[in-house]
Order: C-alpha cells, then sequence, then structure tokens
C-alpha cells in the first residue's frame, strides 16, 4: 500500500514537470517559476485586447505532491481591481473547472478561463462608459420632451447589474447563518471576525455578498478571508483563501484552520487600518479573531486541549525518525 502511494507521488511528478514544461512553451516570458523545489509558480494573464480596457492579473500557484491525481493546486489571484462578487466569480468557475476535470492536468484551462473572465469584464466596462457617453451627450443637448430623443437606459441597467451580480445562485442554496465575533483594537487598527458554515463555494460566494451588503464591512481597509470544506466522498479538502491587501494574511489564515482542523467552515476577518503601522502583530490579531470565534462557535478545541494533542504527536513523529 505505501508502495502504491510513492509511486502515485512519481507519476504525479511526472505529470507536473510534463505540465509545467508545456506551459513554460505556450506561455513564454508570463510563466514564471518561484520555487521549483517547492513547486510554487506564477503566470502574468491580460485580456489581450487593444481595442478593450487592459486588465492584467497575477495567478500564483503551489502544486501539492498529490496533484493531479487527488488534490487541487493551492492559488491565489493577485488583482487590486478584482474583489468581491467578482472575485467570486471567478474563483467558483475556478473550482467547477477542477470538479469537472478532477485527476487530470487542469492549469492550462484555468489560465484560459481567468483570461475569458478578462475580456469579458473589459468588454463589459467598456460598455458602461460608452454607455455613460450617450447618456451625458443626451442630457447636454437637452432637445425636449420627444421619447425618440431620449437615451436608452435599459442596456446601461443591464449591464451595470452583469458586473455586480454575475452568478444566478440556484434557488437550493441557501444562505449559511453568520456570526460577527468580538473586535480586538491595537493603535487605531481594529479588526473583527466573522464565521459561517459553508458545505459549497457557492455558499462561500452568499456569504461574501452578504458580508459587502453591510457598509461598515465593505469600507473595511482588508476583508481576508479562508475556508476549508471536507469533500467526504473524495476523502479530501477543498480550500482557499483571500489576502484582500493584505499581503500574506490569507495564507496564515488558512494555516490556521488546517492546525485547528476545523472543516465546512469560512472565517473572514475585517480590519480597519487606525493610520499606525502594526508590523508582524497585524497577523496576530487575525488569528486571535479568528482562532477566538471558532472556539465561541465549537469549531475548534479549547487551546489547553490543542496544546495536549500537539504534545502527544511529538514524541511519535522522533521515533519514526
Amino acid at each position: 500500500m505505501a508502495y502504491s502511494k510513492v509511486e502515485e507521488n512519481v507519476d504525479d511528478l511526472q505529470s507536473q514537470i510534463e505540465e509545467v514544461e508545456a506551459l513554460s512553451s505556450i506561455y513564454g516570458d508570463e510563466w514564471c517559476v518561484i520555487d521549483e523545489a517547492s513547486r510554487i509558480f506564477c503566470i502574468q494573464i491580460s485580456n489581450s485586447l487593444e481595442e478593450e480596457p487592459k486588465l492584467t492579473t497575477c495567478l500564483q500557484i503551489i502544486l501539492p505532491p498529490d496533484y493531479p491525481s487527488a488534490s487541487p493546486p493551492i492559488y491565489q489571484i493577485n488583482a487590486a481591481w478584482l474583489r468581491g462578487p467578482e472575485r467570486a466569480k471567478l474563483a467558483n468557475s475556478l473550482e467547477d473547472l477542477y470538479v469537472e476535470h478532477m485527476g487530470e492536468s487542469i492549469l492550462y484551462l484555468w489560465v484560459e478561463k481567468i483570461r475569458e473572465f478578462l475580456v469579458e469584464r473589459a468588454q463589459c466596462s467598456e460598455t458602461v462608459i460608452q454607455q455613460e457617453k450617450v447618456n451625458l451627450t443626451a442630457e447636454s443637448e437637452e432637445t425636449g420632451d420627444n421619447d425618440d430623443d431620449l437615451p436608452d437606459f435599459s442596456a446601461l441597467k443591464l449591464t451595470k447589474e452583469n458586473t455586480q451580480l454575475f452568478v444566478d445562485y440556484s434557488n437550493d442554496e441557501e444562505l449559511p447563518p453568520i456570526k460577527h465575533g468580538s473586535t480586538i483594537t491595537d493603535r487605531r487598527s481594529t479588526f473583527q471576525p466573522h464565521l459561517a458554515p459553508v458545505v459549497t463555494p457557492r455558499q462561500v460566494k452568499l456569504v461574501l455578498e452578504k458580508l459587502y451588503e453591510n457598509k461598515k464591512i465593505a469600507s473595511a481597509t482588508h476583508n481576508i478571508y479562508a475556508y476549508r470544506i471536507y469533500c467526504e466522498d473524495k476523502h479530501s479538502f477543498m480550500q482557499d483563501c483571500e489576502d484582500d491587501g493584505e499581503t500574506a494574511a490569507g495564507g496564515r489564515l488558512l494555516h490556521l484552520l488546517q492546525i485547528l482542523d476545523v472543516r465546512n467552515v469560512m472565517v473572514v476577518v475585517s480590519r480597519w487600518y487606525g493610520g499606525i503601522l502594526l508590523g508582524p502583530d497585524r497577523f496576530k490579531h487575525i488569528n486571535n479573531c479568528a482562532r477566538n470565534i471558532l472556539l465561541e462557535e465549537g469549531y475548534a478545541a479549547s487551546l489547553d486541549e490543542a496544546a495536549k494533542g500537539a504534545k502527544s504527536k511529538k514524541p511519535k513523529s522522533k521515533k519514526t525518525k
């Protein structure tokens, strides 16, 4: 059994090597190797349309040892303009692709899906700009009450709805209950955690959309989140995180969820920056907020139990060496 697992990992590594070589050949300078030993890569993706607004994003990827046979790539999308529902829609499309092609190499499909998303987004932005120009021209002329001279606002309305909503969630997807935890304040920066039980990626997006309806949360400097969903049929986790501009905070938050071994839950930590740099303390506050609400809602063992569990594991690891 152990030997077969080793063989599987060797096959996965070979698949990764072949996939990376193919991507490097296809995308040239856009493809970048960050750390080959740790299997960390990134690629710069743009909409490639000169006549449209130029949109660019960077896809950072970590390939787990059991990708593609058992695990998806760990990824992060970096784009300052990509927030809220837009980011949720894109993440959902990537997850759908993974589920559809489970066990296969999917990075090329992911890159082209992101490029397709950028093209659609740029076209949508251009439509809004052009329509607003038409409206301004019509208003400035003030030619009278003739209905034929009035601009058609229906196209503008539809376009704006598309840019905000993106996804029509099916009726059987319910918004999970959202809990809001106590705040932590340090040097005028305030941190507040939010927690929701989730069992599908779509519920993650519903929670994010609901949180962004709150003006205070939407105005936060950063809304960092992470989630873990356990797939029983595959005996694996679907998980992701988002820094929202607070570099490395999402990955640290996800790592906390992994250490605590929580499942079917997402945690969002809002930070309102107070004008004074906190240095590494900001990560401490983000994780403390998350840990507190996980404990309050019964998702994690107490700190004493966690410490005992960690101590009990240490001798075993030493004996195997």
